[in-house]
């Protein structure tokens, strides 16, 4: 017996306003982008930053597209290519209007427990969290990699089958108003916010601002719904009055604070783990994580909070945790071969703000190091910190001294002021890009040493990591029996 398509015509059809040409194939999925496309998928020819989707469609359709979607003036252009679905130009891009009704008919025909989860840091790691525990129970539907934007929202509730039992969306932002139309269409039943920090500031006025866009999510909760909601964070009572101001039924608190509702007793991070003991509205819970760090665990007590909210197994997820690996560039351990020894390096290439840095330099200093080793730092520039930059980036030389950063390599014009504010023992090399610092990195390691890359996506830190790995890396046998060797 086949599974049971995605969408039918006659659904397309009722959801979108549009108009069905030629015999469509099972659709079995959705996609924007004809690099990752998969036979079956449903191809929204939206218009992005550079290029028009229309200009993709041959291609889309050649690849095995269920159908394209197009706008109703050019579809004659396509419908001797393949299936199209033609929808009205009601918008200044009827393709993408498509897509978020499309959505909204994704939604309004789920019975799945649904969470949004934003947050200045560690929202798609807890967005892939949840993923993580919830898969464990049920099946789960979540964003794919960081699709959280006025497109990625869309696209994925399009993507979420009839069946799930969990969607789990994460939910992003740079400006304000920017969140309260996405959280509208996920209508979560949870609403999450993991923190809030200096992140985008270049688009805001003040912190408190950003606590304000992040607090939209709750708008969008359903009728007693749950708002999650960090009780450490200094903006908390800002917070709560979003929570309290919108439909939510109940707001639970997670942290350190004696207050908080999930709360840590106490955390422990070793090199590859970290242990919690905590209670969950009053019930101890002790979990190991298989993700490193402070950071994380502090954000692992979201996850149970939501995971209550939902009704779900408290116990089976805490136990899940242990299996969770970082995702892509958020923390990835690899084991390598330098000479006789071994180092190891941690991948923190994915973004960068003030918060996560100072998290990821937390972590580094956790790694045991060899007899010679040493803990080094490659950071690169942090982005939309507007007049703030400089002085942000010139304090984070106090993190790299309180954890004992032995060397630091700056990548960019702003990474420069903390490379200059860092006594000479500590100054490892400074560029302008990413690419200019690679050799130098790849060349000073030895045995013994921790190596950490971090920075904003634009700084392009991955080649780093890419080249350290072309490296030294282990072989994956070997490499796996490394790690757990400094457990």
């Amino acid at each position: 017996m086949t599974d049971a398509p995605l969408w039918t015509p006659s659904a397309l059809e009722a959801a979108t306003g549009g108009r069905l040409l030629g015999a469509p194939r099972p659709i079995a999925g959705a996609s924007i982008d004809t690099r990752t496309l998969a036979p079956g998928d449903l191809f929204f020819a939206i218009r992005g930053e550079a290029r028009d989707g229309h200009d993709f469609v041959r291609t889309a359709l050649d690849k095995g597209a269920g159908a394209a979607v197009v706008a109703a003036s050019r579809a004659d252009e396509f419908s001797d290519l393949g299936p199209v679905l033609a929808v009205p130009e009601t918008t200044d891009d009827p393709v993408l209007e498509a897509m978020r009704r499309l959505g909204l008919a994704a939604r309004a025909r789920s019975q799945a427990g649904i969470v949004a989860v934003t947050g200045s840091v560690g929202k798609t790691g807890t967005k892939e969290a949840l993923r993580h525990v919830l898969s464990a129970q049920g099946p789960t539907h979540a964003s794919v990699a960081s699709y959280n934007n006025h497109w990625g929202v869309p696209l994925t509730l399009a993507r979420m089958p009839q069946g799930a039992r969990y969607g789990v969306f994460e939910i992003g932002m740079n400006h304000a108003a920017e969140i309260l139309p996405l959280a509208a269409m996920v209508a979560p039943d949870v609403a999450l916010i993991t923190t809030v920090e200096p992140v985008h500031i270049e688009h805001f006025p003040s912190l408190s601002a950003i606590a304000d866009a992040k607090g939209e999510i709750f708008s969008g909760l359903k009728p007693a719904g749950v708002a999650v909601i960090n009780r450490d964070n200094p903006n908390f009572s800002r917070l709560l009055a979003h929570a309290h101001a919108s439909r939510a039924g109940r707001v639970v608190t997670f942290g350190e604070h004696a207050e908080a509702d999930v709360r840590a007793h106490r955390i422990l991070t070793r090199p590859d783990v970290s242990v919690v003991d905590a209670t969950v509205m009053g019930v101890p819970v002790a979990y190991q994580l298989g993700t490193p760090g402070r950071h994380v665990a502090m954000n692992s007590l979201g996850v149970l909070a939501v995971v209550h909210a939902l009704g779900a197994d408290l116990a089976r997820a805490a136990l899940s945790l242990a299996s969770l690996k970082p995702p892509v560039g958020r923390g990835e351990r690899t084991a390598l071969r330098i000479a006789d020894g071994e180092a190891f390096l941690v991948d923190e290439s994915y973004n960068a703000n003030p918060a996560s840095i100072r998290a990821a330099l937390a972590t580094l200093a956790g790694i045991e190091v060899g007899s010679k080793g040493r803990r080094i730092a490659v950071l690169g520039d942090m982005k939309e910190l507007g007049a703030a930059g400089e002085s942000l980036h010139h304090g984070l030389a106090e993190a790299v001294e309180a954890h004992g950063v032995d060397l630091v390599f700056a990548a960019g014009p702003l990474m420069r002021h903390l490379f200059e504010a860092l006594p000479m023992a500590r100054r490892g090399g400074a560029a302008a890009t990413a690419a200019e610092i690679t050799d130098a990195v790849v060349a000073v390691l030895r045995p013994g040493d921790a190596v950490m890359v971090k920075g904003s996506n634009s700084m392009r830190m991955a080649r780093i990591v890419e080249a350290v790995k072309a490296r030294y890396a282990l072989p994956p046998g070997q490499r796996e029996a490394s790690l757990e060797a400094v457990r």
